[in-house]
């Protein structure tokens, strides 16, 4: 069947990762820029586990990718696992042996009790040329692979004898994946002429690079294991966002994409051949966008779900945040800040009353303990005449601001900052006394107070 004739046919496209490991994020694209393509030309999308090898094959790394997909929403038309399909394999094997393309091969093995026979593909030592349409035309002279091995036996079939039967098999009409993968190529090139297999179309993708523009390994610490960013609270959508552009763009000066809008606008003619940068910082950047455009209640689901129980289950927890969630929203990246912020004492005070040393509480070489709780009432007695339906962040400034002007803003604002947070750093006075509510600012200044009332009675 030849390439026009191939292309006229239902789209179908495939990811096939091994589960010999967590699934690490650089291998996400791939099936990403699968899905995109399947899903725009309304063809197929086959995931299929290579699992082959059964001695680094584990159910658990299956289940992983498995789970990843689905938090991600890439979502398959069908599934296959090699290993149910060994007899398929068996009698192509038998075939290509019979035509003269394949043949069991007597060996001299590496060490002792090893491999005696392998089954080896007859390379014809031609050149193939193919096309892809990332790359352009492509070369190979593959002489140079000799007579390559494509079965260790009639029951264990190698990478690229699966890998082309599978995509026969299946009417795989488009492969897409990264560069890396050129060299296996004209091996794969070679087994489909053999068992009569249509060439089907290549798009291979740039290859991931690190910050300092080196091929990102797979020891390098960008590259994790997938589902760290779900549990570290990224959002599926803006993971995906950010995987479609490493290495593909729109033409457009758009960056943030729904999935429809990803489907719509991807093509593998804006595939790009130079290495794409993996930038942790463009990831935060993207993620941070979608944490703006979600859904009140999905803001407040995932705030909820990264918040730390200790903090989660006080009584008056979900008052107060409806009223922090705004600053937390602004302030994070990805909802696994959260965590971060409450390990270094930054959210706690909002929810218990904080404990600290008294002499905090003075503006720097201040030391009149007289003058810091006359000062400290004057505040409170100012917000207690304060009527409740303006104690607001504005309303608060309001009232307070004439007296800090006159007795000076770091006298009157720092230690009523640091009654109500304990914490050197934290957001104004104003906000802080809104987020807390009348009642319990009012409290927490009266502690303060309380910290020098003995002396001074």
């Amino acid at each position: 069947m030849s390439e026009q004739t191939l292309s006229t046919k239902k789209v179908v496209t495939r990811f096939a990762p091994s589960p010999t490991g967590k699934f690490h994020v650089g291998g996400l694209r791939s099936a990403l820029y699968n899905y995109l393509y399947a899903r725009k030309h309304g063809g197929t999308y086959i995931l299929r586990c290579e699992d082959t090898d059964p001695i680094r094959s584990k159910k658990e790394y299956e289940d992983y990718f498995l789970e990843l997909f689905k938090w991600l929403g890439i979502e398959h038309d069908a599934y296959y696992r090699q290993s149910e399909r060994t007899e398929i394999y068996r009698s192509y094997l038998n075939k290509m042996i019979a035509e003269g393309h394949a043949y069991v091969s007597k060996e001299q093995p590496k060490e002792e009790g090893g491999r005696t026979e392998v089954i080896r593909f007859k390379n014809p030592n031609g050149v193939v040329t193919f096309h892809d349409d990332v790359l352009g035309n492509i070369s190979f002279n593959t002489a140079e692979l000799g007579d390559f091995i494509i079965a260790r036996d009639f029951d264990s079939p190698l990478y690229h004898l699966t890998v082309v039967i599978d995509d026969f098999e299946m009417g795989v009409t488009h492969i897409i994946r990264g560069q890396e993968h050129v060299s296996n190529t004209p091996r794969q090139i070679l087994i489909q002429e053999a068992i009569g297999a249509p060439r089907p179309t290549y798009a291979h993708a740039s290859i991931i690079l690190n910050n300092e523009r080196a091929k990102l390994s797979k020891r390098d610490p960008l590259v994790r294991p997938a589902l760290e960013y779900r549990d570290e609270g990224y959002v599926p959508e803006a993971l995906l966002n950010f995987m479609a552009l490493l290495g593909w763009n729109p033409g457009t000066e758009q960056e943030i994409f729904s999935m429809p809008e990803l489907i719509q606008a991807f093509s593998i003619e804006r595939m790009q051949k130079q290495g794409a940068v993996f930038n942790p910082e463009k990831l935060e950047w993207i993620n941070k966008e979608y944490i703006k455009k979600m859904h009140p209640k999905r803001q407040m689901a995932m705030l909820d779900e990264f918040m730390p129980e200790a903090i989660r289950t006080l009584p008056d927890y979900k008052e107060k945040r409806e009223h922090l969630a705004p600053i937390l929203l602004e302030r994070i990246g990805h909802f696994g800040e959260i965590k971060e912020m409450v390990a270094q004492g930054e959210l706690a005070y909002y929810f218990i009353q904080p404990e600290y040393e008294k002499e905090k509480l003075f503006w720097k070489d201040e030391r009149d303990s007289a003058k810091l709780i006359e000062r400290l009432v004057r505040v409170s007695d100012t917000l207690s005449a304060l009527p409740s339906e303006v104690f607001t962040r504005e309303g608060i400034k309001e009232a307070l601001w004439p007296y800090a002007e006159s007795e000076g803003r770091g006298q009157i604002l720092w230690p009523m900052r640091y009654a109500l947070s304990g914490r050197d750093k934290s957001p104004d006075p104003f906000q802080l006394a809104s987020l807390l509510g009348k009642k319990e600012t009012l409290e927490r200044l009266a502690f303060a107070i309380a910290l020098y009332h003995d002396q001074h009675e």
